[in-house]
């Protein structure tokens, strides 16, 4: 079609996605385009608009939020437990909720999407909130002249039904989502898988890993301060 953008002449080209995944079709497009400019008059360009640009806009924002928000509630845990050791354990468990998003959206087929994205974001909070629980037991045993490994081992047995009932019930929930019942449910259901995988590992990484990290770091930090007392 030949019509006008700017005031400039333009020849718009209409395409559309059907059966593939528009990700894939832009970066095949982009390819394509970079090999005509080449062949371009002087003083034309090719631009390539549409839901391309929009989704490439979307995915900056919510990679940007799912950062932001990480960074976020690490700043909140530091006001709250006053310590800039503690929320960094907390925080150890996100890898592991971020490995679970990209393993389950990897064996379901799922491409990244902004649903996907937005069920990221989301799966963060519950994963945190689950490790705040861990690790506050754990501060409250080590407060009571427990040593790390014998306070991290109470919080993770504990705290391992109720991390447990949270996890599930949040995983039970969005697995009709999940599944893409309903009429357009296949929209949403990358929200879904995202929340499940991500909560699969983030709750294995809370009862086993951080408690481990916990008793780590706590007990080099003992120890640290141990040795300078006695000097």
């Amino acid at each position: 079609m030949v019509s006008h953008y700017d005031i400039q002449p333009v020849i718009d080209i209409f395409g559309s996605v059907q059966g593939r995944d528009l990700g894939g079709v832009a970066r095949e497009i982009d390819k394509t385009v970079k090999e005509t400019e080449k062949e371009l008059p002087r003083g034309s360009q090719l631009i390539v608009r549409g839901q391309i640009k929009t989704m490439r806009a979307s995915y900056v924002g919510l990679l940007g939020g799912l950062l932001f928000a990480i960074i976020l509630v690490y700043l909140l845990i530091v006001v709250n437990f006053q310590s800039w050791l503690d929320p960094f354990i907390i925080i150890s468990a996100l890898p592991a909720a971020l490995a679970g998003i990209a393993w389950f959206l990897f064996i379901t087929r799922t491409t990244l999407s902004v649903p996907a994205l937005t069920g990221s974001i989301m799966c963060m909070g519950v994963a945190t909130a689950n490790s705040i629980l861990v690790v506050s037991f754990a501060k409250e045993q080590l407060a009571q002249g427990k040593d790390a490994i014998t306070a991290a081992l109470q919080a993770g047995f504990t705290r391992f039904r109720p991390v447990l009932m949270t996890a599930l019930a949040m995983m039970i929930g969005m697995v009709p989502m999940a599944l893409g019942m309903g009429e357009g449910g296949e929209q949403n259901a990358p929200l879904g898988r995202a929340v499940i995988g991500g909560l699969l590992l983030a709750t294995v990484a809370t009862l086993f890993f951080v408690p481990v990290f916990f008793s780590l770091l706590h007990g080099l930090r003992t120890r640290g301060v141990g040795a300078e007392s006695g000097r």
